[in-house]
C-alpha cells in the first residue's frame, strides 16, 4: 500500500513520468543490492561490446578518436525515453559537426531496440545490455517495482577513451542541447 501510495504521489503531483525515475528508485532499491561500481571525469570509460538493434556486436574501442556520448535509459518505447531519445536524433548532425557519436544503452533486448528505431526513426546505435553488466560497471543500474532497469545517466567520452562529463539522474527535455554545449566547452578547451 505504501508503495501505491508513493507512486501515486509522483505521477499526482510531482509531474512524473511513466518511466522509472532513479530518485524514486533509490527509495524503492533493497537494501541488500549490490552496491553499482561508479565512473567518474576523468577515469577511463570502461571498455565493453554490446549488440545493436542491428544485432551487430560495437564496442567501445571501434569508437577511439571520437567522442562518444554514450546514454543509458531505463526502457524503450517509454514517455521520457523517446523524448530523450528524438532529443538526439535532431541534434544528430551538430554531434557530426563535433566528431561526436550518439550510443544509447538500455536492458531492453535488441529485437526491441530495432522496433523502437523503425517507429521512432532513430538512426543512432542502441545497444542490448540484457545481462545487466555494462549498466552496473557504469554505475546506471537501478531497481524499480522489482525489476532493473538501466538508470537514466549520460557519459561524454574523449577521443582517447576518458570520461570527461557525467551527468547523473538526467531529465530527458533539454538534455541533448545540454550534452551539445558541453561537448563545446570540452573540445574548446582541449584545443
Amino acid at each position: 500500500m505504501k508503495l501505491f501510495a508513493l507512486a501515486f504521489l509522483c505521477l499526482s503531483f510531482l509531474g512524473c513520468s511513466l518511466d522509472p525515475a532513479p530518485q524514486l528508485a533509490l527509495l524503492l532499491a533493497s537494501a541488500d543490492a549490490e552496491a553499482p561500481k561508479t565512473v567518474s571525469e576523468g577515469s577511463k570509460a570502461p571498455d565493453f561490446t554490446l549488440p545493436s538493434q542491428e544485432g551487430k556486436p560495437i564496442s567501445l574501442q571501434q569508437y577511439r578518436g571520437k567522442w562518444v556520448v554514450l546514454y543509458f535509459y531505463p526502457k524503450d518505447f517509454t514517455q521520457g525515453c523517446t523524448i530523450e531519445a528524438h532529443s538526439f536524433q535532431k541534434d544528430e548532425a551538430q554531434y557530426q559537426t563535433k566528431n561526436a557519436v550518439v550510443i544509447g544503452v538500455s536492458l531492453d533486448s535488441s529485437d526491441s531496440h530495432k522496433d523502437f528505431c523503425a517507429k521512432e526513426g532513430l538512426n543512432f546505435k542502441l545497444l542490448s545490455d540484457e545481462g545487466a553488466k555494462v549498466s552496473n560497471e557504469y554505475g546506471s543500474l537501478m531497481q524499480f517495482q522489482g525489476k532493473q532497469y538501466a538508470a537514466r545517466n549520460t557519459f561524454i567520452i574523449d577521443p582517447e577513451g576518458t570520461v570527461r562529463k557525467v551527468y547523473r539522474g538526467v531529465k530527458p527535455s533539454g538534455h541533448s542541447q545540454e550534452v551539445l554545449s558541453a561537448l563545446s566547452d570540452l573540445q574548446s578547451s582541449k584545443a
